[in-house]
């Protein structure tokens, strides 16, 4: 009997009709690139390409309206062009093949290029908002660092067949790994790597974190960078992280700060004394929840500059960069890939990625609208309320999707999450087994003044 291949339940996303255009989320989508569009002109003309009708601009246009308005492929997308055309792109008339071929060939740089031109702008948007909150552990962590960031891998999964272009492409086929940083403050990319062997190791992707980091950095690494050259490449370069410890792993203790019945906070020497495996120093936090302990490993061995719940905090919003991973893939469908060319894989990669920190953009200004944590907000729930805000501004009730989501009469579309567990107020005691008295273990962000020196082993 054959076996029916098992669902991959990044493919489990429900296709829809096209989301309708909406004029105010057009305009601000055209506002927004095209200053970074008109940026890469010069270099447009460099790489030989005519100033002919599938341009910079319609091949931004074109994967954004893939993305925003879930297009169900360039078939309808081609229907689309030729009846009313798409944001800035008026009605055109265009062979399906001639769009399908140009996002095999379109140079995936030139889109790089523009996400990377738009970044900076995002930052500085999220730096003018100031009444959202930020998570205790993160507001507390950003007195010490100045910069916190998550990397991690993930596999692009097997190829969909939107475009002609892929009818012979074998059924299954992985179509590689991308390797990405994200800053857990602002929820937005800092890099973005990509392999076409999908089985690579994130091993590398070290190399190229290496390249990225600058003094002053903590890092919320998966287990798959578990390396202790590696972990001592980082702290040669003053650059610090959090990890989990993998089971069964050897250690050496060194100096205990603390152990009591929910906390075990230790100095530890891990390695072998090899090139390829030194002896690194670190901290063991080691956290009871129930019956469980959850050890985490930190560069950062002093106390007093991340007390123990504050690294089992950190470590537990890396979970940010798997939400990002999640958006991406199922939500914007990225793990419905249109083309099976690696230049083609690289284009919806970049427009993908460049819509998703949109995305995080408008979630953002929403929580500070409503002086929300961030985390309050689904990028989920924002993404599909923009069909109820292009129908509620077509019937002349809606003028701006901030305020839109934000409105208390509008709450039944979910972008506020529901809080499932009373919020608890993060222990920032050094040493929690000496507590007397409450409050002064807690952060005080006035304070605080910055640390980055670990102690001296």
């Amino acid at each position: 009997m054959t076996r029916s291949p098992r669902t991959n339940r990044d493919h489990a996303k429900q296709q829809q009709r096209p989301m309708v255009e909406d004029e105010v989320i057009a305009t601000q989508l055209e506002n927004l690139v095209t200053p970074a569009i008109r940026t890469q002109e010069n270099y447009y003309r460099k790489l030989g390409m005519r100033d002919r009708i599938l341009n910079l601009p319609f091949m931004v246009a074109a994967v954004l309206t893939l993305l925003w308005r879930d297009v169900a492929g360039v078939r309808e997308l081609t229907r689309m062009l030729g009846r009313e055309g798409f944001l800035w792109c008026e009605p055109t008339k265009v062979s399906q093949q001639a769009i399908s071929q140009r996002f095999l060939t379109f140079p995936a740089e030139l889109f790089e290029r523009v996400f990377k031109e738009l970044l900076p702008e995002f930052r500085t948007k999220w730096h003018r908002r100031k009444q959202r909150p930020l998570p205790q552990s993160l507001e507390f962590a950003s007195t010490r660092f100045e910069r916190i960031w998550a990397c991690d891998g993930s596999t692009l999964e097997a190829l969909f067949k939107k475009l002609n272009s892929l009818e012979d492409v074998p059924i299954g086929q992985l179509a590689g790994k991308m390797g990405v940083v994200i800053d857990l403050i602002t929820r937005l990319p800092i890099e973005i790597w990509f392999r076409e062997n999908p089985k690579a190791s994130d091993i590398n992707f070290e190399l190229d974190i290496l390249s990225l980091v600058q003094a002053e950095t903590l890092l919320l690494l998966d287990r798959g960078f578990y390396h202790f050259l590696f972990w001592q490449q980082l702290i040669d370069r003053e650059v610090h992280f959090i990890t989990r410890l993998k089971k069964g792993a050897a250690f050496r203790v060194q100096q205990v700060f603390t152990d009591s019945y929910s906390i075990r906070d230790r100095l530890i020497q891990m390695g072998y004394g090899t090139e390829k495996s030194p002896y690194v120093t670190l901290r063991l936090v080691e956290v009871r929840s129930g019956k469980a302990w959850h050890s985490y490993l930190t560069s950062v061995i002093n106390p007093l500059i991340i007390p123990p719940y504050v690294v089992a905090n950190l470590y537990g919003k890396r979970w940010r960069i798997e939400e990002a991973f999640n958006a991406v893939k199922r939500l914007l469908g990225l793990s419905y890939l249109w083309t099976g060319s690696i230049n083609g894989i690289k284009l919806q990669i970049w427009g993908t990625w460049l819509f998703y920190a949109v995305l995080v953009d408008l979630g953002d200004a929403v929580a500070d609208e409503l002086a929300l944590p961030f985390d309050r907000i689904s990028l989920e729930m924002v993404y599909r309320g923009l069909y109820h805000f292009s129908v509620a501004h077509q019937k002349g009730l809606a003028n701006d999707p901030i305020k839109y989501f934000a409105s208390p009469d509008n709450q039944d579309l979910g972008v506020v999450k529901t809080i499932r567990k009373p919020n608890v107020k993060l222990i920032i005691a050094p040493f929690p087994e000496h507590m007397r008295s409450g409050d002064q273990f807690f952060f005080e962000p006035s304070s605080q003044t910055r640390l980055t020196t670990a102690i001296a082993s």
